[in-house]
């Protein structure tokens, strides 16, 4: 209990008028809003009818439930007639449930069940039935999944956000990028391994280049120089359209202001992948992405942290520990790493882990940044 001792010259009204006011804080600055998660839109006064969808190539496998019944046989389908059935059902006045796995036949399917009436929601591959495994077992696992994740049990399905056109295709450009990378190096590789085995000699880095192929040129077997012109001519023809990849690529982030150390390609890169930063609601969530969270088995009073879990993009993620690097040399204010300089300097396995760790506040940080949340200066970066 707080206590006041009056003086001569001191009265009541003048001992509540010395004390220090106190600061009100600050209002908060208003956040972005969030994009939210897909879940669905419920209209108790129409009948609804549930699909489990396993998507292939060259067929779709349905199992199809009408309100709280029992599920349906699986039926066979092909995408159009998929399509075509579900556009019937939405015809009678049934609110159509689709659900399916996100896999390597992007979103054709999702948005043309969106253009004629149904609901459709993707999720992660997840392991359904344990050992046994049938494409008709997985539609039916995948039907009670929505049923009860329509009941209310939010933790039946986690459905995944899905990017518009332009988005996909902006992150296609970034992929195709990667991918003309990896052909390049197979098809140097393969010079290499050409001339080792033919000459046993070295050839030079970017042996395809003007300088080193001129030498070439004059001293390699006719029959092997043949075979060198092929695929420097692929090789070529694929720096052409590699350069202009990285021009378009770099056209995108042409009115961002990033930290110093973090190049326009690698923000692109991460821009692209990320597709929306409003899409995170937290921090958890944006770590969580990265797949930079530790795995952890805990039980009773211990608790036992592992190697990263890798659940996330791991596209972002090799971005993001490569970007740490940089920023260490030239960010030597970013606060997030001051808090670790101690592990940073307690040798090469610690700094490692340190790195991957600081990878991880890495994409908070930027999350921060370009949602709004904190400024350059707030996070100790200077402006390239």
């Amino acid at each position: 209990m707080k206590t006041s001792i009056l003086k001569p010259n001191m009265t009541l009204p003048t001992v509540a008028s010395t004390s220090t006011p106190r600061k009100l804080p600050a209002a908060p600055a208003p956040l972005p809003p969030r994009q939210p998660l897909p879940r669905a839109l419920i209209d108790r006064s129409k009948p609804m009818l549930k699909l489990g969808l396993d998507v292939h190539l060259q067929f779709i496998m349905a199992v199809v439930q009408r309100g709280h019944l029992g599920p349906q046989a699986p039926r066979k389908f092909t995408r159009p007639e998929l399509v075509e059935q579900v556009k019937g059902w939405c015809a009678e006045g049934l609110q159509v449930f689709a659900v399916q796995e996100s896999c390597g036949f992007g979103f054709v399917l999702h948005r043309q069940l969106l253009d004629v009436g149904a609901q459709s929601f993707l999720i992660t591959p997840v392991v359904l039935n344990g050992k046994r495994k049938t494409d008709k077992v997985d539609a039916r696992a995948l039907c009670l999944r929505l049923s009860r994740w329509l009941e209310g049990n939010g933790e039946e399905l986690a459905p995944i956000g899905i990017p518009t056109v332009e988005e996909q295709r902006r992150r296609e450009t970034t992929r195709r990028r990667q991918f003309l990378k990896r052909q390049i190096r197979a098809l140097a590789n393969r010079g290499h391994g050409q001339v080792a085995e033919y000459c046993h000699e070295k050839l030079p880095h970017r042996w395809w280049g003007p300088r080193h192929w001129k030498k070439l040129s004059t001293t390699l077997d006719a029959w092997l120089l043949g075979v060198l012109t092929k695929l420097r001519e692929l090789i070529l023809a694929m720096e052409s359209q590699l350069a202009g990849l990285e021009a378009e690529i770099l056209a995108t982030v042409k009115h961002l202001k990033g930290p110093k150390g973090l190049g326009e390609l690698s923000l692109a890169i991460l821009e692209a992948e990320v597709c929306d930063w409003e899409r995170f609601g937290n921090r958890k969530q944006v770590g969580s992405y990265t797949g930079c969270c530790p795995g952890e088995h805990s039980s009773g009073g211990k608790r036992r942290l592992g190697c990263i879990d890798r659940m996330g993009n791991g596209r972002v993620r090799s971005i993001l520990v490569e970007t740490v690097w940089r920023l260490l040399f030239w960010q030597p204010f970013w606060k997030s790493a001051r808090k670790m300089k101690f592990k940073l300097l307690d040798g090469p396995a610690m700094r490692k882990k340190a790195v991957v760790a600081l990878a991880r506040q890495l994409a908070i940080d930027l999350w921060r940044w370009r949602t709004g949340r904190a400024t350059l200066g707030d996070l100790g970066w200077s402006c390239r």
